[in-house]
């Protein structure tokens, strides 16, 4: 491409360097670069993809949502979350989701589109300069991905893969961050999922199962009704044993729907045959979505579950929440547009 617009190959990594490792698509900072190149380089080879509209934050500073809008008018979220140990970015793979699971603020907007390659690496660009420039308090670096924003991320597969060996790899041809940092998460795309045991990643797998038996799963996560429990879990079990990652089982308890004790018995027995020590639970308190019929559960109701779960000799927390003040759950900040 470098070549086509009349300039000489080593300008190629000159942009790289400046993308991945200065994390600017300014042209006026692309000094190396001759100014009467830097305009048509950066215009053909590093477009605008993504324009904040607005940022949100809470928690003393410490997490920070941002609404972006797209080259095509399109929305879609990233939040931005500092711990004392590590600094994490959600990104979202698709403007929306397809998956049409009821209690979930992006699955009911419906799916408008996947996200490129390119947009949800620049998700991670952006966060990784603004940890740089201190705009979360003192200068830091973005540690870990988590693709648990908008979207079902292994519906949009391959630009999923892409982006995360384009996140992973050293600088200047990345973003030089671990692999064994990025979360991948799923409803259960068994396919899918087998697909990605070959990729060679070492990726950790999170399943977003929400309740140990089918008749209720298919209720809350709809695609439950074309790959079972049983199918999902054996084949995150496959992904565990070719990686020799756990995989985190992703568990929001609503109110009276799916936080029963023998629910939580249940989800034990399965995970212990299923995936024995490669699982551990995450139990997410539900962040209600203005006007639901869902909520979370009462505090003592997650600590029974939680419990239980780890009674069966299955490892078993709660998620640190963040941002609940900020429209956090996914898919309520693009709503409000």
């Amino acid at each position: 491409m470098v070549t086509e617009l009349g300039e000489k190959p080593f300008r190629a990594n000159q942009l790289s360097r400046h993308y991945f490792a200065r994390l600017t698509t300014d042209p006026d900072a692309m000094t190396d670069i001759p100014a009467d190149a830097r305009e048509r380089l950066t215009g053909e080879l590093l477009p605008p993809l993504l324009t904040a509209v607005r940022h949100l934050g809470c928690d003393d500073g410490a997490t920070r949502k941002t609404l972006w809008r797209a080259h095509d008018g399109t929305l879609l979220e990233s939040v931005l979350m500092r711990y004392p140990d590590r600094v994490t970015l959600c990104v979202s793979s698709q403007a929306g989701c397809g998956m049409a699971c009821p209690f979930c603020a992006t699955g009911q907007g419906g799916l408008q589109r996947n996200l490129s390659t390119a947009e949800i690496v620049d998700q991670v660009r952006a966060a990784a300069a603004a940890m740089r420039d201190g705009e979360l308090g003192e200068p830091g670096r973005v540690s870990n991905i988590v693709f648990m924003g908008m979207g079902e991320p292994l519906a949009n597969y391959r630009r999923v893969v892409d982006a995360v060996r384009r996140i992973c790899d050293p600088q200047p041809y990345g973003l030089g961050i671990s692999q064994r940092s990025v979360t991948v998460s799923t409803v259960g795309l068994v396919p899918a999922i087998r697909k990605l045991t070959e990729e060679g990643l070492s990726v950790r797998l999170a399943v977003s199962l929400h309740t140990p038996d089918d008749e209720l799963r298919d209720t809350l996560v709809p695609v439950n009704t074309r790959w079972k429990v049983s199918e999902v879990l054996d084949a995150a079990r496959g992904y565990a044993d070719k990686t020799g990652r756990r995989v985190s089982i992703e568990y929001a308890l609503i109110r009276d729907i799916n936080d029963h004790p023998w629910r939580a018995d249940l989800l034990g027995k399965l995970l212990r045959k299923h995936l024995g020590p490669l699982a551990h639970v995450n139990v997410i308190p539900l962040n209600p979505t203005p006007g639901s019929k869902w909520d979370a559960s009462p505090k003592p109701v997650e600590r029974e579950f939680v419990r239980r779960v780890n009674e069966q000799g299955v490892a078993c927390t709660v998620r640190d929440t963040r941002g609940q003040e900020i429209a956090a759950a996914c898919g309520q900040l693009a709503a409000e547009g």
